[in-house]
């Protein structure tokens, strides 16, 4: 009996037979009497870019061993694509078990698939190690011309989201717009009183004669409440054509002003007039204060009478001078001009307790200075916020996430110098953000011996080159995502600004890969006081990786 258990870096095959009872009692012998022959082997040492190369191990062991075969990404520098089940065969009272991979290659050079372990029983093995050469396709020119490389060309940047953002803030102020409209500005629709109240004098004095008459306090002999509301109505005229205390005047104190007026013809009211008035006011004092019951038919008798006296005050009272009117339509206009001011005033004032309790729930929710800096802007939020590019960088390439894409940095080499280098940056040492990719490829000749101390040495000069002080120094091991081990170099330090005599403190971290004949570097400058710089090298920091490359 087989049995397949695959863990997260191996594949175990246990091998068995239906009784138990039998393997655990011939278990201990056969441990010391089994043996195991491991071999491995390829279909092809040379192949060209992309095509596959089949890997073999071949494991002939006792029944009783369990067999771990290697799984993952074990052959790097070259890529396995397939790792297909493993073959049985029983050959008297061993197996011979073969476990295939599919590998391949999309760079040219010439590699080593490094040694591999298997484990049968409580034995380890390891496979030898075999060199392979992958070749470009060759391309004929007689049938395809060569061309020069193109330029580079400016392309559009993407799209963003940031209409989305002005749609709700269009929207929002449209909301507030309307809700500002409908409270302050609307011409909004006049109730009775206020139609009333916009009527002249003489016309609302009639109409509340027609109101008294439509009442129902003579059918229930209410004559207090009656005389009451009938000297209100000619108290009330006086008071906005006559006599401006009418109201709060007593009746001889009203009647003593109304003849003051007449004997200085500022009003042309005779005698009788005067005497018919003093008689209602003075017959109302006694029913509301002496309880007095006048006849319901003089009550109508002294409704009729005010009704003809207030025709009357209307007639004594002289015309408007054309000065008098050119006052009313000044102070008309000065009315509606006033009005139009505290609406204007109104409205501010509502803007802004609305732009205010906007900026605050956003606040709460997101953070006051986020909401800040998105209302004002600021470079660094929108770099973090901007659609992230992940790209490959340099042969071998390093793969990175940034908020740009990195420009290409041509550099300058004597004509003997046999090493290959590649450099992408964005932005400069002045910048809240600098990133720098280097990565350089010696010839096979070179015995320089690849230090990444003496590198990351060089690049703390280089601060020290451009004006940087105080620089602190920290080392530790890193780690990318995929495995591939390298150097840390970091700390702080401050950089001179563009106002002499000023430093801004600053952050830094410079990352160190070796392999053989290779040498890869990420170099990270940014403004530590910024937190959205902060977060966006984090971002950075995390996204790197790069295909460890296994010495021979």
């Amino acid at each position: 009996m087989i049995k397949s258990i695959k863990n997260k870096n191996r594949e175990i095959f246990a091998i068995g037979h239906p009784s138990l009872v039998v393997l655990s009692m011939a278990f201990c012998l056969l441990s010391f009497i089994s043996s195991a022959q491991v071999t491995s082997s390829i279909d092809t040492t040379k192949i060209r870019i992309g095509e596959q190369i089949t890997y073999k191990i071949q494991v002939e062991t006792d029944t009783t061993d369990l067999v771990v075969f290697p799984e993952g990404q074990t052959f790097l520098p070259l890529e396995m694509i397939e790792s297909y089940k493993v073959d049985t065969t029983k050959n008297k009272a061993k197996f011979q078990l073969i476990k295939t991979y599919g590998l391949t290659q999309f760079d040219s050079g010439s590699y080593v698939i490094p040694k591999q372990k298997i484990v049968v029983g409580t034995k380890t093995f390891f496979t030898d190690s075999l060199k392979v050469e992958v070749n470009t396709v060759a391309v004929d020119t007689t049938k395809q011309n060569l061309y020069d490389i193109k330029p580079l060309i400016e392309v559009d940047k993407a799209s963003s989201d940031w209409w989305k953002y002005a749609l709700v803030g269009l929207l929002i102020a449209a909301l507030a717009g309307v809700l500002l409209y409908w409270l302050i500005w609307r011409k909004k629709p006049l109730t009775e009183e206020e139609e009333i109240a916009l009527l002249p004098p003489y016309d609302r004095a009639k109409l509340a004669l027609k109101t008294l008459d439509e009442s129902n306090y003579l059918q229930k002999e209410e004559l207090k409440d009656y005389y009451s509301e009938l000297t209100f109505i000619i108290r009330k005229y006086l008071d906005e054509k006559v006599y401006d205390r009418a109201l709060e005047s007593t009746t001889d104190e009203l009647i003593s002003r109304l003849n003051l007026l007449n004997d200085a013809n500022q009003i042309e009211l005779n005698v009788e007039d005067i005497n018919n008035i003093e008689t209602i006011l003075k017959r109302a004092d006694l029913v509301k204060f002496a309880k007095s019951a006048p006849d319901i038919e003089l009550a109508k008798i002294d409704r009729n009478t005010i009704d003809i006296e207030i025709d009357q005050v209307r007639d004594a009272l002289p015309e408007l001078t054309e000065e008098q009117k050119l006052l009313n339509k000044q102070y008309e206009e000065e009315q509606v001009r006033k009005k139009r001011t505290e609406k204007i005033l109104l409205t501010v004032a509502a803007s802004i307790l609305i732009m205010i309790a906007t900026y605050v729930g956003f606040g709460l929710k997101y953070g006051f200075k986020y909401v800040a800096d998105s209302i004002v802007g600021s470079d660094t939020k929108e770099l973090l916020e901007s659609e992230w590019i992940q790209s490959d960088y340099g042969i071998p390439p390093i793969t990175i996430a940034t908020p740009v894409v990195l420009e290409r940095v041509e550099i300058k080499r004597d004509s003997l110098d046999k090493t290959k280098s590649s450099m992408f940056t964005f932005g400069d040492f002045a910048s809240p953000l600098y990133i720098n990719l280097n990565t350089t490829k010696f010839s096979e000749d070179n015995e320089t011996e690849l230090d990444p101390l003496a590198v990351t040495e060089r690049q703390i000069k280089t601060f020290e080159d451009n004006g940087a002080q105080n620089i602190i120094v920290k080392r530790k091991q890193f780690i990318t995502p995929n495995a591939a081990e390298g150097l840390k170099v970091y700390g702080t330090g401050s950089f001179p600004t563009s106002v002499a005599g000023e430093f801004k403190p600053i952050e830094y971290a410079i990352f160190v890969f070796t392999a053989k004949g290779v040498m890869q570097q990420i170099t990270l400058v940014w403004d530590n006081q910024d937190e959205y710089t902060t977060q966006t090298i984090t971002r950075i920091i995390d996204s790197i990786e790069l295909i460890k490359v296994e010495e021979e």
